[in-house]
């Protein structure tokens, strides 16, 4: 695992080279360690492979400091969870943008648990608090997962609802372990570790900057089954948590407010606009994710289905890995997207997948 890690560092600092191409090369190589071994012309075949990556790819710089973040995972006994394991959250690793590699410091599992992103303003009002504090109590018999951002106001609200209620809370950083931020949460450190804990993809030493609060929000909303907005002004983060989320598919929910109120504009638009389903008590979102329905006796997969190579290879895919984005398909099942869809459809009617909201099929 240490010698992967070490790749996986190291590919990571390779300039040119994002979380999502990074993906594309190792699911082609077959590992990290194999991309840094893949011969030039081979390499040269992947569309996007610049002559700067490639030179990029030889530079001694980037292996001397993936073992100076090795030397720091170690010491401060980090957890690190790859994209490809097990461990890796399966809503996460839905998202063709999400990290190859994330830093964990705490005790939770996102394995066959409900997770529920709360976000918000960082200057909410008293009556973003009480309802904050009272849709996590309401929840808290359904036994979520809270996940929110670590910052003022809606977030850590979020947060400590969660320790109050007995649930897990994990606090998605913007930052390296290293730094914590803001530096008056510091106090709450201990508490969420012991009830859930923090996740990060930024290295130990990297501090808090500007553009990385996107690249966290990223993480915030791909994480959960749902993101619930509490309050927002016209302009903030937590919209921009909404918007990845409606790219990812995923349910989005705002508090209304009214249309006077500062810190209810950006709520009050996600719905106008559609971008979120308005909610006004706890049961509403209990309801809308269908909570309360019992879950339906599986139907058994037909048997005895002649599928040819490409759909068998698709089959295999889907029951190593359950349910999965199309385009996630497509990539590590190496079959054109195009055709993807129509080998989806001709498994469909024989009645061996079944199709799901924003483009995500599971076998049936």
């Amino acid at each position: 695992m240490e010698e992967n890690l070490r790749y996986v560092l190291a590919l990571q600092k390779v300039k040119g080279i994002g979380d999502t191409y990074a993906k594309k090369l190792i699911n082609y190589c077959g590992s990290a360690k194999a991309v840094f071994e893949e011969k030039e012309k081979d390499l040269c075949k992947i569309n996007g492979i610049t002559p700067n990556i490639m030179k990029n790819l030889k530079n001694p710089e980037i292996f001397q400091k993936a073992e100076e973040e090795l030397k720091f995972i170690e010491q401060n006994n980090i957890q690190t969870v790859y994209f490809e394991s097990e461990e890796y959250p399966d809503n996460l690793k839905q998202c063709l943008d999400s990290p190859i590699l994330l830093f964990k410091d705490g005790n939770f599992d996102f394995k066959d648990r409900k997770t529920l992103s709360i976000v918000g303003t960082r200057n909410m009002t008293s009556n973003g608090r009480i309802f904050c504090q009272e849709l996590v109590e309401e929840v808290a018999s359904y036994d979520p997962i809270i996940v929110s951002g670590f910052a003022y106001g809606v977030d850590i609200c979020a947060h400590l609802a969660a320790l109050d209620n007995h649930l897990k809370t994990v606090a998605v950083l913007a930052h390296g372990f290293g730094h914590i931020y803001p530096k008056v949460h510091k106090k709450y450190v201990n508490k969420i570790n012991d009830c859930g804990g923090f996740l990060t993809d930024f290295w130990y030493e990297m501090t808090p900057q500007r553009e990385f609060f996107l690249s966290r929000n990223r993480i915030v909303a791909g994480i959960s089954d749902a993101v619930i907005v509490i309050e927002s002004a016209e302009k903030g983060g937590s919209l921009a948590t909404a918007e990845i989320a409606n790219s990812y598919q995923k349910d989005v929910f705002a508090v209304p407010g009214r249309v006077s109120d500062k810190f209810s504009v950006g709520c009050n638009n996600l719905i106008k606009n559609h971008k979120a389903t308005m909610i006004t008590s706890p049961s509403d979102l209990i309801k809308a994710l269908k909570w309360d329905e019992k879950k339906q006796k599986p139907i058994q997969k037909m048997l005895f289905v002649n599928l040819d190579e490409d759909e068998q290879k698709i089959f295999d895919f889907l029951e190593e890995n359950g349910m999965q984005l199309l385009d996630l398909i497509s990539l590590n099942c190496d079959i054109p997207i195009h055709k993807v869809a129509s080998i989806l459809l001709n498994l469909e009617l024989k009645g061996v997948i079944r199709p799901l909201p924003g483009k995500m099929f599971e076998l049936a």
